[in-house]
Parts: C-alpha cells; structure tokens; sequence
C-alpha cells in the first residue's frame, strides 16, 4: 500500500526502504521524538519528504491531490480536533469539507454508542471532557468510513478503563471491513495485542520491523 523510498525529512526522519501492507494493522512505536508522528504525518500529506519519495498504491504522494488524498487516508491526531458547535457538527464536519452527504442522525447516534459518548447531538463540543472530546474525534473518523486509518497516540486522552474498549473498537471495525490502520502509540501493551506488524523507530531511522504473530 505504502513504500518509502529513500525518504526523508529534514534531519528528522531518514527512511531509505519501507513498506507497509493494506489490510493490516502496523504500528509504529519509539521515544519521543524519534520520528514516529512525521512519518503519519507524511503518510497523510500534512508534510512532503524533504529528499526521496512515497509511494501509495504505486503512485508518488506527490502527484495525488491531497484532499482526494485525505478521503482515503484519514489522520486522528493525538490531541482531538473540536469544531464550533454541537456534536451533532463535529461528526458532520469531515462530510461538509468533502462536499459529501450529511450522515443521518440515526447514523450519528449508532457511532456515539459504538465510541461509549452518551451525549444528545445537540450538546455543544466545546463543553466535553478531554476523554469525550476524543471519543467525538475517533467517532467522526469512523463515520467517513476511509480506506486508511492513521492514528496517534488514539487512546492518550482516555482513561485506562475507556482505552482498550476504543482501540479495540477501531480494530474490530478496520479488520470487518478490510481498513488498514497505521497507528502509533507508546503502549507495548497496545502495539503486542493489536498489532500485525510492529515497526521500531529510533533517532529517525527504523531501528526494526516485524511480524507480531497476530492472524486476525
């Protein structure tokens, strides 16, 4: 699906080989600052490889428009992003930015259940809590629907009793439908249960990639 070839960026990231596969879940992981986050963030077109190229499907990232692009491949990022409004807005907002059609509110409140919000959809955004706020975010993402998942850090805003019914969620939903989900997280628990590949990054450089055994 993906394949880096001799990409880098800036002094930040230094990738001269990768691929990573559709239909599964790869999950990158490393301290701080090693480059895991700027490599989604190439994935997701939000930055360009300084040197080198990326491949999705074959073709350069370069020459894919970048909003057909992110209809695809859809980026949660660590901190949640909240629109004005209510909740009823923040899932519709994705569909309005492509010009697609409004979600129905039935549809709307079936996700709320799905990521455990119990908020009417008229309850304003700005109010909720951190956890809820990304439990609104990861909602609006599985409501488009995307070929690709790329989530940061998905659960840090989450309590321990709320992360791994999320995760487990997204999961359960990418692998029904054939999604591929590229994720980063500093939880080893996370990465062994989920993932299919697990893929170490250090200092900008991967440091290693391997198959995490997971069948399904």
């Amino acid at each position: 699906m993906f394949k880096f070839i001799d990409a880098k960026y800036r002094d930040i990231l230094d990738i001269p080989e990768l691929s990573i596969e559709s239909g599964k879940i790869t999950t990158l992981i490393g301290e701080s600052g090693s480059g895991k986050s700027t490599a989604l963030k190439m994935l997701n077109k939000m930055i360009s490889p300084t040197q080198g190229k990326i491949l999705y499907h074959g073709t350069n990232l370069n020459n894919i428009n970048s909003v057909s692009h992110r209809r695809n491949v859809i980026m949660l990022s660590q901190k949640p992003v909240i629109f004005d409004g209510n909740v009823r807005d923040n899932l519709s907002m994705g569909f309005k930015f492509q010009g697609l059609e409004l979600p129905t509110d039935d549809n709307c409140y079936k996700i709320l259940e799905q990521v455990k919000l119990s908020k009417d959809l008229d309850s304003p955004a700005n109010v909720l809590s951190g956890g809820e706020k990304q439990r609104l975010a990861i909602g609006r993402v599985l409501l488009l629907n995307p070929e690709v998942y790329l989530l940061d850090e998905p659960s840090s805003a989450l309590d321990d009793a709320t992360e791994e019914a999320i995760i487990q969620l997204v999961v359960q939903n990418a692998a029904s439908q054939n999604k591929t989900i590229i994720m980063v997280t500093h939880s080893k628990i996370i990465a062994e249960k989920y993932s299919h590949v697990i893929i170490e990054i250090s200092k900008g450089r991967v440091k290693r990639r391997f198959d995490n055994g997971r069948n399904n």
